[in-house]
């Protein structure tokens, strides 16, 4: 038995994979937004946070074979917990770390930092409208840190991350509440309908659009700041480490040829 720990388009891709191989597994996210985006996989959803011992107990108890990390990016702390729950019941682990695109792109306007607090101190002296595309996560941690700016925030158009919204005191005047992918030309529609004075994003990746969300923010002459991954957990830590869907889909083959043989 195989299980997710996702919440991601990257996770969701490896749920249809592991669908069509036939195979069975379970997933974790950690809301209901994120059982929302993986509805339609045929694996069962699990849903909520859970700490490293909730997670060594559920994959002993469901007999969890080879666990997959599939998380965002910017979710270490996730991942230290999915580490130390393998390690302690001596399970497979491999990681998907989606690659990333910030190198491929270098211009004037667009400004790369390693914090959400540098983002705003650099944020603050670039406007007054500034547009979030980070997602939900850090939300009252922006808040705090642009007072006196007007949020425009991109987010999932769920009632939970509305919710969420609305108790920061974002009203409709600032939530655009859309789910992705979104491609280049919609996210320039979406900068000259809005018309933000500095966009605020993450090196999501080409799996989370990064590059159709900077370069129209660029064509349009539109500071962009790109908060930078963590640094990444050591390679030594996994088992291993895959950034594709083909490595993963070679690793799958390899587990079912070996199964194969077991039986």
């Amino acid at each position: 038995m195989i299980h997710i720990f996702g919440g991601t388009s990257d996770a969701r891709l490896i749920c249809q994979l592991l669908d069509r191989a036939g195979e069975g597994y379970s997933v974790s996210v950690a809301s209901e937004a994120g059982r929302q985006l993986a509805e339609g996989i045929l694996g069962q959803i699990v849903v909520g946070r859970m700490d490293s011992g909730e997670m060594a107990h559920y994959l002993q108890q469901h007999g969890i074979h080879w666990v997959i990390d599939a998380s965002h990016p910017y979710a270490n702390a996730l991942s230290e917990n999915v580490i130390a729950a393998c390690h302690r019941q001596k399970i497979r682990l491999t990681r998907y770390q989606r690659p990333s695109d910030i190198e491929r792109l270098s211009h004037p306007l667009l400004h790369k930092v390693n914090s959400v607090e540098e983002a705003c101190r650099l944020a603050q002296t670039l406007g007054p409208k500034v547009l979030l595309t980070t997602g939900s996560k850090q939300l009252a941690e922006y808040q705090s840190a642009l007072r006196g700016k007007k949020l425009l925030v991109r987010v999932l158009p769920t009632a939970e991350v509305l919710m969420q919204c609305e108790a920061l005191g974002l009203g409709v005047d600032n939530i655009i509440a859309l789910r992705g992918p979104f491609s280049a030309s919609l996210n320039r529609a979406l900068y000259e309908t809005y018309q933000p004075d500095v966009v605020i994003t993450k090196e999501s990746g080409n799996q989370g659009g990064y590059l159709q969300k900077v370069e129209p923010c660029l064509a349009l002459r539109i500071p962009c700041i790109v908060v930078r991954r963590p640094t990444p957990l050591a390679a030594e830590r996994w088992d291993e480490q895959v950034s594709s869907l083909d490595a993963f889909a070679q690793l799958l083959s390899l587990w079912q040829n070996q199964r194969g043989k077991t039986r």
